[in-house]
């Protein structure tokens, strides 16, 4: 069973492995400078289908079948799957969901939905509440724009503070056996500092990544140069720098060890994104397309994966109501 540690940190004693992890990604993903690292790439954003709600559902699927076929099993070998979309109702998941006919449970964490959900897992995976579980989440661009902002057709100008949202998917399997191991996770606490600008997502999530991380160093006795990355997704430019400051004051300068998933899965100069990239399906990714595999091929020892959400709907969008963050932590370890 998890060990707590601290007022808020779990620790998991039983270490669950992540047995494997896959990813599929649109055309300008793939562009980006981490494009080979991907499983699956559509070059068409409509993946096929009529609609853009669709078109994510079959990157989650793609993703999903792609981390199934690495392990060798099948969708009726999980026990369990926690997945998540930026949708209403998490519809994307759903759809996808209905055709798996597996126990599911629907997450709404924004851009936090990675780690949230391999922290689920991995949680019921230590506990002995299953043995194999899927870890899964998305977004798409045109799905996410037309819901929270405005129609394509509309060509809004998108001030410098602004984040690309991602089409893409992650999914990984948890459960027991060889692989990256999840050793301990915080769950975050809400944290309103008052933004209202839904442009400016990255200065709406950076208190409470910083939050997050503080309470986990407390909890667990430990300092950044204990781990040999910090990564947030998805603060982009202006939250990263955001976060930098807020963890200097809370004393735990974060320094070069911090990066953040926004800014590693595009080349923001040559594509076009602003402050750089976010949706759940930025960090889910960049975390099962690059940074699983480099704890399994032990490039990476100790990387403490902090996911961040701006948890608004399109009504408090319209209702200038602030944007609620939040930030879960997920310490993944090598074998």
């Amino acid at each position: 069973m998890p060990k707590r540690v601290g007022r808020y940190t779990l620790e998991l004693l039983n270490r669950p492995c992540i047995l494997t992890s896959a990813t599929a990604v649109g055309k300008k993903e793939a562009e980006g400078p981490r494009g080979l690292l991907f499983d699956k790439v559509f070059e068409d954003s409509r993946c096929a289908k009529d609609a853009w709600e669709e078109a994510e559902a079959e990157l989650q699927r793609a993703a999903l079948s792609k981390a199934l076929e690495k392990a060798g099993l099948e969708p009726a070998d999980l026990d369990m799957l926690f997945a998540g979309d930026l949708l209403n109702q998490c519809l994307v998941s759903a759809v996808h969901a209905s055709n798996l006919l597996l126990p599911y449970i629907g997450l709404y964490g924004a851009c936090s939905t990675m780690a949230e959900s391999l922290a689920m897992a991995a949680c019921f995976v230590e506990g002995g509440l299953a043995g194999r579980c899927a870890a899964l989440t998305s977004s798409h661009f045109c799905a996410s724009e037309r819901q929270f902002r405005f129609p394509l057709e509309y060509g809004s100008q998108r001030p410098a503070s602004a984040q690309w949202t991602a089409t893409a998917s992650g999914a990984a399997i948890v459960g027991r056996g060889e692989g990256p191991r999840v050793t301990a996770v915080t769950f975050g606490r809400i944290v309103d500092f008052g933004v209202k600008d839904a442009n400016n997502m990255g200065g709406a999530m950076a208190p409470a990544a910083a939050d997050t991380l503080s309470t986990f160093f407390q909890d667990t006795g430990s300092r950044p140069a204990d781990y040999d990355l910090i990564l947030t997704g998805d603060l982009g430019a202006v939250g990263s720098r955001l976060l930098q400051t807020l963890m200097e004051e809370k004393g735990y300068p974060l320094g070069e060890l911090h990066d953040d998933c926004g800014l590693r899965l595009y080349d923001r100069a040559a594509q076009g994104v602003e402050a750089g990239g976010s949706g759940c399906g930025c960090s889910a990714a960049i975390v099962c397309g690059e940074i699983l595999p480099m704890l399994r091929e032990k490039k990476l020892r100790r990387v403490l994966f902090a996911a961040t959400g701006a948890l608004m709907s399109l009504t408090s969008a319209q209702q200038r109501l602030s944007i609620p963050g939040i930030a879960h932590a997920v310490l993944l370890e090598s074998e």
